[in-house]
């Protein structure tokens, strides 16, 4: 006898939201609500689009950051392309030009 209440009143229930549906559709200015609410829905859907776009992009740099604490701390000769850098220098003596590397 319960499984019968339960039905009934779920299937009362269900009637009276049809029939509260098509009352609002009705009532003047409804046409407006709906249609604000469906651009709502529209710019809430493109707001959140965005949103997962900058979540990407603050995953992104997140890992730039840590490869650039990464290569400060190293020293910045981390990568073992340190060069040596030669001078070359000019003097001149009574015979001519000669060249120094220092």
């Amino acid at each position: 006898m319960a499984g019968t209440r339960r039905n009934d009143l779920l299937g009362r229930l269900a009637d009276l939201s049809e029939e509260t549906i098509q009352r609002l559709g009705d009532v003047p200015g409804a046409d407006r609500v709906l249609g604000a609410m469906n651009s709502l829905r529209d710019r809430v859907d493109e707001l959140q689009k965005r949103v997962r776009g900058l979540e990407a992009l603050e995953q992104r740099l997140a890992a730039v950051e840590r490869k650039l604490e990464r290569l400060s701390k190293g020293g910045g000769a981390s990568s073992g392309t340190a060069r040596k850098s030669t001078k070359t220098t000019t003097t001149k003596s009574s015979g001519g030009t000669a060249t120094k590397k220092s």
